[in-house]
């Protein structure tokens, strides 16, 4: 596909999906951009996430174990952890606009593997949990009351810290789920051990001295919208002597890691963060 092409559908797309731009004139532009309602919906579905793609880790996998979990406030989550007794660190997986998935649980599984407790909280279950459409999942998402979301991630803290080894729990959350990582580490203080955040949108700078977590950013080169937001917060969080670590992946899209994408897609990139990000956990997480 002509890249020129595909980065504007990605940019149309992402108006769409993140910006609340009407699907009829969505549509309309992408029809015009592609040169046919068919090639504009085969575009659309090589940007958007498939739900069909197959799984880096399987749910089968004999190296872990995984059940759906309670937790506190009336939240259903997706559990993986490794198959030892041993007690071992959690990280709370927060999943994109779309709500908890296969994706996000295949992420979940990968950390299971590299040895930590992965949590995976539907923070759509106050409202029935995650539709299958995505449309309708994103719509949800907009719906939320944030600061009651992240209040409530707080108190997931609280509960899983007594189940996890060191009483260490950090967070790991891409697109809106990134967005959360960075007011869940504001909100948290010293609770939320560790946070990692893959482009997603930023608080007010002046909330950087509330934090008192490690974080480690991550963000695609491409991605305008969100870095609008993310640069200012990480020279924030640098200026309040906080420990940061910001990794900037020229070349690449917005959802760079996640792979059920055709388009977003950049395994490079995701490889690279995916390692850092394992790194960071071993080193805040034990």
């Amino acid at each position: 596909m002509d890249r020129k092409l595909s980065q504007a559908a990605i940019e149309l797309y992402d108006r769409f999906t993140h910006d609340g731009l009407d699907r009829r004139i969505f549509m309309t532009r992408m029809v015009a951009l592609a040169g046919s309602a068919a090639a504009a919906e085969a575009l659309i579905g090589a940007i958007a996430a498939s739900p069909a793609a197959a799984a880096v880790v399987p749910a089968d996998d004999p190296r872990l174990t995984a059940r759906t979990q309670d937790l506190v406030g009336g939240y259903k989550a997706y559990l993986a952890e490794p198959r030892t007794r041993s007690l071992k660190a959690t990280v709370l997986v927060i999943h994109e606009n779309r709500g908890l998935n296969d994706h996000i649980r295949d992420v979940a599984r990968r950390l299971a593997v590299a040895g930590f407790r992965a949590v995976a909280p539907d923070f759509l279950s106050p409202t029935g949990g995650t539709p299958a459409n995505e449309d309708a999942a994103r719509e949800a998402i907009g719906k939320l009351d944030l600061g009651k979301s992240v209040s409530d991630a707080v108190a997931m803290l609280d509960e899983l810290a007594k189940s996890s080894r060191g009483g260490k729990v950090g967070a790991v959350g891409f697109c809106w789920g990134g967005g959360f990582v960075n007011r869940l580490a504001v909100a948290a203080g010293g609770k939320l051990a560790a946070g990692v955040s893959y482009y997603g949108p930023a608080p007010d700078p002046a909330e950087a001295a509330k934090v008192q977590a490690p974080l480690l950013i991550h963000d695609a080169g491409l991605d305008d919208r969100v870095n609008r937001t993310s640069f200012p917060w990480v020279e924030a969080l640098r200026a309040a002597k906080k420990p940061v670590k910001f990794y900037l992946y020229e070349g690449v899209n917005h959802a760079f890691n996640n792979d059920t994408s055709a388009e977003r897609y950049n395994k490079a990139a995701a490889d690279l963060a995916w390692e850092r990000t394992l790194a960071f956990f071993k080193q805040y997480l034990g």
